[in-house]
């Protein structure tokens, strides 16, 4: 595993966990009227600490977009996946709640399960599938599960619709970082131009602000413990299922390479529970605080 991968994909891990918290510290106060409308987002801008928030988003998202273009997918997004450990470790110190023995064994699941993943899958590029039939069939079920989820927390509104549309988010990212990736290849084999021209970085545009209103909308309804570790682990599996899917990526798929590298993401997934349930993650809004319009800090 290259070093600078890690670093890259670490350093996106930090500011993706930072920036989820302070957008979630703003999205609280929205009001419900905005729920799973784009004026959410124009709401939001008026807030200080939200555009905080999404610039660290915007940093994490361009040094994991480098380190997609520096390994495989299957790599990056397990690592992508500790941005909860550094979201924890912000609302802790906002919250001044001590890790416990629940942060504890979140922590080391969370951080044990991708050191599994990764050793035992040993995940290297290959040749990527020339078929469109293939890429539009794993994008197009990606899309269509959140298009569901999507629909479904609109019906269920305050009840589900957190979990549902954090992960029908985190699907919508994972299918943005494959085609990050395949825009970053096609930069490197004919420049701007050659991205330009191919429909991959619109969809990426697409992908990303679509996502942006599920993630605001799920923080607006609830504490971040609800929502948060839905996106942070539909992400990287959504990932995985388009690096193995159609760009190529290889794992090991012996007996004890699969078996490891099942525990290990049943760690991870198990990780990002514990550590989004932890009573350090921020709480939502009162509903005196819902009631009046948001305000700049």
């Amino acid at each position: 595993m290259s070093v600078l991968v890690l670093v890259l994909a670490v350093s996106a891990a930090c500011c993706l966990g930072f920036g989820f918290v302070l957008q979630q510290n703003a999205a609280r106060q929205a009001p419900l009227s905005d729920f799973l409308s784009p004026r959410l987002l124009l709401d939001l801008m008026k807030v200080p600490r939200w555009l905080g928030g999404i610039a660290l988003m915007v940093a994490g998202m361009v040094l994991g977009a480098v380190a997609l273009g520096q390994g495989e997918i299957s790599l990056v997004e397990p690592l992508l996946a500790t941005n909860l450990l550094f979201a924890l470790a912000l609302s802790r110190k906002q919250s001044k709640q001590p890790l416990g023995r629940q942060g504890w064994a979140g922590l080391l699941l969370l951080a044990g399960g991708v050191t599994a993943f990764i050793v035992a899958g040993e995940p290297r590029g290959g040749t990527a599938v020339t078929d469109p039939l293939r890429h539009w069939l794993i994008i197009g079920v990606m899309i269509g599960l959140a298009l569901l989820l999507t629909t479904y927390a609109k019906r269920s509104r305050l009840s589900a619709a957190p979990v549902l549309l954090a992960l029908a988010a985190g699907m919508l990212y994972g299918v943005q970082d494959a085609l990050t990736r395949v825009s970053g290849q096609r930069f490197s084999g004919g420049g701007l131009v050659e991205v330009l021209t191919g429909w991959q970085p619109y969809a990426v545009l697409v992908l990303g602000v679509t996502g942006l209103v599920l993630v605001q909308s799920a923080f607006e309804t609830a504490p971040l413990r609800m929502s948060l570790p839905a996106l942070t682990a539909a992400q990287p599996l959504a990932g995985i299922v388009c690096g193995v899917g159609f760009l190529g990526d290889r794992l090991r798929t012996d007996t004890g390479a699969l078996a490891w590298e099942a525990a290990g993401l049943a760690a991870i997934v198990v990780g990002i529970v514990l550590l989004g349930l932890h009573p350090a993650m921020p709480s939502g809004a009162t509903e005196n605080e819902r009631t009046r319009d948001l305000q700049p800090y």
